[in-house]
């Protein structure tokens, strides 16, 4: 295993790359007078989570395994059970067993409200769907494989922000009273695993201003990258 010095080299270069990359996306299509709804017109370029992606590749193989075996881009395609198949953003596949799936996910502002509620959704779904296809035997004899979750979220004021809840008839849970979109996203990701809806999940947290030169931030020890990546590198090296 890399050492935890090293991943945070790593991680700082990855950060670089998603700010670099995502802004300079927006202005393209500014200039090029195509604008998308809010910051819309930074994302739907791609290939701001590459370095991310990268790393995760980068360390499933140090041990020895067969980088052939990793898939992104293409061939992510996985069976589900409400749904005929989804693409996730990296599928492990050795000899006809389902390794590994991971999702990559971000979120920068300024619509952080209804793009949590879209993000929950979606991992929720995602994994829901996953699991059941699973115990309905889509991926045949496969062993029980490792889902990952790794989410950047921007660090500002409106991520950092209390945020007021609405209860017209009962109480919220109390940890997201007064909890920002920053703490909803950690509660989130904690409780993924806590429910086993996730094997593993990562949250980061960057500044758009500082993180075009690499810095990132974790805000809670049990969500960290490079646990995130322990975790995974154990499960991958039983199929070396």
């Amino acid at each position: 295993m890399i050492d935890k010095a090293e991943i945070d080299k790593l991680l700082s270069e990855a950060i670089r790359h998603f700010w670099t990359t995502r802004l300079a996306q927006g202005a393209k299509q500014k200039k090029g007078g195509r604008t998308d709804q809010g910051a819309r017109c930074e994302v739907t370029g791609g290939a701001q989570m590459d370095g991310f992606v990268k790393i995760i590749k980068e360390v499933i193989c140090s041990n020895g395994f067969d980088r052939n075996n990793i898939f992104e881009k293409t061939c992510i395609q996985l069976p589900g059970y409400f749904r005929p198949e989804k693409q996730w953003d990296l599928a492990i596949v050795k000899d006809g067993s389902l390794v590994a799936a991971i999702e990559v996910k971000s979120q920068v502002g300024p619509s952080f409200g209804n793009n949590f509620n879209n993000r929950t959704e979606e991992a929720l779904g995602s994994s829901e769907d996953l699991w059941t296809a699973y115990r309905e035997g889509a991926f045949k004899a496969s062993p029980q494989p490792w889902i990952g979750y790794l989410i950047v979220l921007e660090d500002c004021e409106a991520s950092q922000r209390p945020v007021k809840v609405v209860e017209p008839h009962f109480e919220v849970f109390p940890e997201f009273k007064k909890a920002s979109y920053a703490k909803r996203y950690e509660l989130f990701c904690r409780k993924l695993i806590l429910e086993r809806k996730y094997t593993s999940a990562a949250f980061i947290i960057s500044e758009r201003a500082d993180g075009k030169s690499g810095q990132f931030a974790e805000p809670a020890e049990d969500l960290t990258f490079y646990n995130f990546l322990k975790s995974l590198q154990a499960h991958v090296g039983a199929f070396i």
